[in-house]
């Protein structure tokens, strides 16, 4: 299996911290826009207690944009993010980091699983600029590596 390594625009919002607030704002972005979400983080907000943040990823359509935002959810502009596929293997996240922390650019964010042997990441970083670093270091990384 090849590795993917691929800048991925990733939609934020708050939601009211209670039962169904999630299930509808889903199914008003995937049934009713037909968005097929592959990276949803939903956490409690430490600044407005009751609330909790939703993260989510891809939102490939204007439609599926626009009902995102009919439900208050937005573009967040300020978080750069690459998305990583492949090959699960022992130190691979490891390895990853060790090289981005060698060319000083920082992760500021991991979401990450392994399932089947596949591994998902997504990293966020604190620029255009890092996350494009990032990109340009790890994907040679990536196909040079042993499996």
């Amino acid at each position: 299996m090849s590795f993917e390594v691929s800048p991925v625009e990733i939609w934020a919002g708050e939601l009211e911290d209670r039962p169904g607030a999630l299930a509808s704002t889903l199914a008003q972005i995937m049934m009713c826009a037909g968005a097929n979400l592959e990276f949803l983080v939903v956490r409690p907000s430490p600044e407005h207690p009751g609330r909790s943040i939703v993260y989510l990823a891809p939102l490939s359509t204007p439609e599926q944009q626009q009902a995102a935002t009919q439900v208050g959810l937005r573009r967040a502009e300020r978080m750069f993010a690459l998305r990583l596929i492949g090959e699960d293997r022992p130190g691979l996240f490891a390895g990853l980091a060790g090289t981005l922390a060698q060319a000083d650019v920082n992760i500021v964010g991991v979401s990450a699983a392994a399932a089947n042997g596949v591994a998902i990441s997504y990293l966020r970083f604190e620029s255009q600029q890092s996350a494009e670093a990032a990109a340009r270091l790890l994907r040679p990384m990536l196909c040079e590596t042993p499996r």
